[in-house]
């Protein structure tokens, strides 16, 4: 039933479509429609939708899944200037602020040193890192660790209340207290 349904869809888009002599557009349409076919999966986890701050145009969408005591965070950004930019996840799920000041410093329940994830010399929970936008502003960044958690009962794990972050600029790892990261661009809060 679906497979016909598509069909009689891409038929009726070539109908629409011929009449302009517009081939490659009807060809396009109905690959989107072929490759869309793929049944929706549903997901189970958060999903947060990140919003501009700063006088920028950066938003987006970050989806946390938690699966065998780990946390995978995927982050899809538009709009961002071409090069690398630092996300974070700070203390507060506030984005209220016109500059996400909001949403307070990075989310650090283990009091180190902020650090590149992973030094033995410290890093904040909340110090993730880098991520390069494409010459369009698109950028993505995935980042999984067993050091958070959605909703459990350990204070220094849980996710739940804490603000996402997005900067202008890099995350230098070593400048005190949060990298030199540059102005805050998009924030978006993780449930509170």
């Amino acid at each position: 039933m679906k497979k016909t349904l598509i069909f009689i869809l891409a038929i009726s888009l070539i109908f629409a479509f011929g009449c302009k002599n517009d081939k490659k557009k009807t060809e396009e349409i109905i690959e989107e429609i072929i490759v869309t076919e793929e049944p929706v999966v549903e997901v189970d986890g958060l999903i947060v939708s990140l919003e501009p701050k700063s006088e920028s145009h950066v938003s987006g969408t970050v989806v946390f899944t938690e699966d065998n005591d780990a946390v995978t965070m995927v982050a899809t950004l538009q709009g961002l200037d071409a090069g690398e930019h630092a996300i974070h996840l700070h203390e507060k799920s506030n984005c209220s602020s016109a500059d996400g000041k909001s949403s307070g410093g990075h989310w650090n329940p283990t009091n180190q040193a902020h650090g590149k994830w992973g030094a033995t010399e410290g890093f904040h929970k909340g110090d993730i890192g880098n991520f390069t936008a494409d010459a369009d502003g698109n950028g993505t960044i995935t980042f999984t660790t067993d050091q958070w958690c959605i909703g459990c009962d350990d204070d220094t794990k849980n996710i739940i209340g804490k603000g996402i972050i997005v900067h202008q600029g890099t995350d230098d790892f070593t400048s005190q207290p949060s990298g030199a990261a540059g102005s805050r661009v998009s924030c978006g809060g993780v449930i509170q």
